[in-house]
């Protein structure tokens, strides 16, 4: 099943045993849990009745086997959650077929992994409704998705025209899109629709936009595209101290939550501790992934050479100050 199928409420779902929510597309693999967790709950509090679990670590399948089978208080069901699950998909796959041939009565697995190899006997015996795909729409369609997004998550129309204007504007980042969707919800109030003149005002070309599209193409190893973005910024007029300053407002919260992290934190609670919260979480995440600590911890140092680089302390062009930057964190992560 497609996920945006699933998010848009096309179709009819029974509870399963058994999901794999599964995809590149870090927005939707996001939403699609939350949604998912919801719809089987129903008004059950998901504090008694979710069990949540990283498949990264040492994870004993005997620990998920037994929280399925465990009647959660106020609850018709238990929903367990592993993510990522990759990597415990790939060291307890036996045991996971067997218990899907005979799973708990009372609770519900959702696995969270980047792919889902079809060949495998666990994807066979998983029905297609329980097979979630997020992958994202392709470049050129992205306006067709927001006009659909906007109608079925904000309940707004969005024409072509406008959804052309948002997508130049702030790029074709998912998260992103829908997040100016929602501010443009709110701005727009009780009008039916979300019109071109609305973004002109609300959003124009928004720099942190921009910022985001940088980061996003740093978390992905695509310094490339992060080059592309910055041209961009450049050829708008913007200023260089300004670009720093986005982009050092990011690299901060990575390095908090890297200090956080040595200190003893999980990811997710160091990440919050650092401000980052919400969808912001994943896009973090990869980020990390993609940098590896020990880059991350460079990021202050990085960020207080290059201010008084383009203050002046540097004979190269402000431009390509901030070029070898991100060409130095978008590449691969150095082999230690």
């Amino acid at each position: 099943m497609n996920g945006l199928t699933f998010l848009t409420g096309k179709g009819k779902f029974d509870r399963l045993p058994l999901y794999a929510v599964y995809g590149e597309a870090d927005f939707l693999r996001v939403r699609v849990l939350t949604r998912l967790q919801a719809w089987i709950l129903g008004d059950s509090d998901p504090g008694f009745a979710v069990s949540s679990y990283r498949g990264d670590t040492d994870l004993d399948f005997s620990v998920i086997r037994n929280e399925l089978s465990t009647l959660p208080f106020l609850s018709t069901c238990r929903v367990v959650i592993v993510e990522p699950a990759d990597d415990f998909v790939t060291e307890h796959r036996d045991k996971l077929e067997r218990w899907l041939a005979a799973p708990s009565a009372v609770g519900t697995l959702i696995l969270s992994v980047k792919s889902l190899s079809s060949n495998t006997k666990l994807a066979k015996a998983l029905p297609d409704e329980a097979k979630i795909e997020c992958a994202p729409p392709p470049k050129f369609n992205i306006a067709d998705w927001a006009i659909e997004w906007a109608a079925s998550e904000y309940e707004k129309k969005l024409g072509k025209p406008a959804a052309r204007a948002l997508i130049e504007r702030v790029g074709d980042s998912m998260g992103i899109v829908d997040s100016e969707l929602a501010k443009l919800t709110t701005y727009v109030g009780k009008a039916v629709g979300i019109e071109v003149r609305d973004i002109e005002t609300l959003i124009g070309r928004s720099r942190d936009a921009n910022i985001w599209r940088i980061m996003d193409a740093i978390g992905e190893g695509k310094p490339g595209e992060a080059l592309k973005v910055l041209g961009e910024l450049f050829e708008e007029g913007e200023e260089p101290l300004k670009i720093l300053g986005g982009l050092a407002f990011t690299m901060r919260r990575l390095a908090k939550a890297g200090a956080y992290v040595r200190r003893g934190d999980s990811l997710e609670l160091a990440l919050d501790k650092a401000g980052v919260r919400g969808f912001g979480q994943e896009s973090a995440k990869r980020q990390i992934r993609h940098l590896g600590w020990n880059r991350i911890g460079k990021l202050y140092d990085q960020m207080i050479e290059l201010d008084l680089g383009l203050k002046g302390g540097s004979p190269l062009p402000e431009r390509m100050q901030l070029e070898r930057l991100l060409v130095g964190l978008g590449r691969e992560r150095p082999v230690v």
